[in-house]
């Protein structure tokens, strides 16, 4: 049945008008923000970060037996090392010991003995022996080990020879070159969040160490890195002024 025409004509204006969808209401995109890298730390530069390991490498005696890493990492300095610090004509003379744990308390067992045999033969006077070397001591062996540092003469001799007008340069340039090793190395352990103190008992332990640990005869031992974990901090380091150790010239 057909609608009535008042019908049909009251609907044709509305049938004619074109209706438009409704967009859907989208949040609005939030403006740029760097407001989350902000609270992130900036990011150091290499050279910032060197200078804040030099910062932090300290001479730590207090020092204990827990490590903050595995044996591995350690290895993995020390052979970076042995890569990486550089020589005098490429000598390549440093020889290092690596001494973990329990050969790492061999180590000052030896020295501790070595002691006791001055004490005996009253090179050290006994009540110093008991109320600070022998304390002293024992807090080095508690730490987690020892590196140390030798040089092999086999390798600055043929450069001797070679090079006569410096044969008298090799061994200073040799030793220049094992400093850098243990800088190198005590400040890789203190990144790897070690404590360290660098001691000197050469020649004292050097046949006992030797003939421990199957050393050849001719190397010759310079220095001892002890490393643990830091039971402590550092003491007061006084500081001479800067322009009296450094001299700058041409600048603007």
């Amino acid at each position: 049945m057909a609608a009535p025409r008042f019908l049909r004509s009251s609907l044709l204006p509305l049938l004619r008008t074109t209706i438009t969808p409704i967009a859907p209401q989208l949040p609005k995109p939030r403006p740029f923000s760097n407001s989350s890298s902000s609270q992130s730390p900036p990011k150091m530069s290499p050279t910032d970060t060197l200078i804040d390991l030099a910062k932090s490498r300290r001479t730590i005696y207090k020092l204990g037996n827990t490590s903050p890493v595995p044996d591995a990492k350690i290895e993995e300095l020390v052979n970076a090392a042995i890569l990486n610090v550089p020589s005098s004509f490429n000598t390549q003379s440093t020889r290092l010991l690596v001494l973990l744990h329990q050969e790492h308390e061999k180590l000052w067992d030896i020295v501790i003995d070595k002691f006791r045999e001055l004490v005996k033969n009253g090179a050290v006077p006994e009540e110093l022996w008991k109320n600070q070397t022998l304390p002293k001591l024992e807090g080095m062996q508690g730490a987690v080990g020892t590196v140390l540092f030798y040089e092999d003469p086999a390798h600055i001799k043929p450069f001797s020879e070679k090079f006569a007008l410096y044969k008298d340069h090799f061994q200073p340039w040799a030793d220049h070159s094992n400093a850098m090793h243990q800088y190198f190395l005590w400040t890789g352990l203190e990144s790897l969040g070690f404590g360290a103190n660098l001691q000197h008992y050469n020649p004292l332990i050097d046949t006992p160490v030797a003939k421990q640990w199957d050393i050849p005869a001719d190397w010759r031992l310079v220095a001892q890195l002890v490393f643990g974990s830091p039971e402590g901090g550092p003491g007061e380091k006084a500081q001479k002024p800067i322009e009296e150790r450094v001299k700058i010239y041409g600048k603007p």
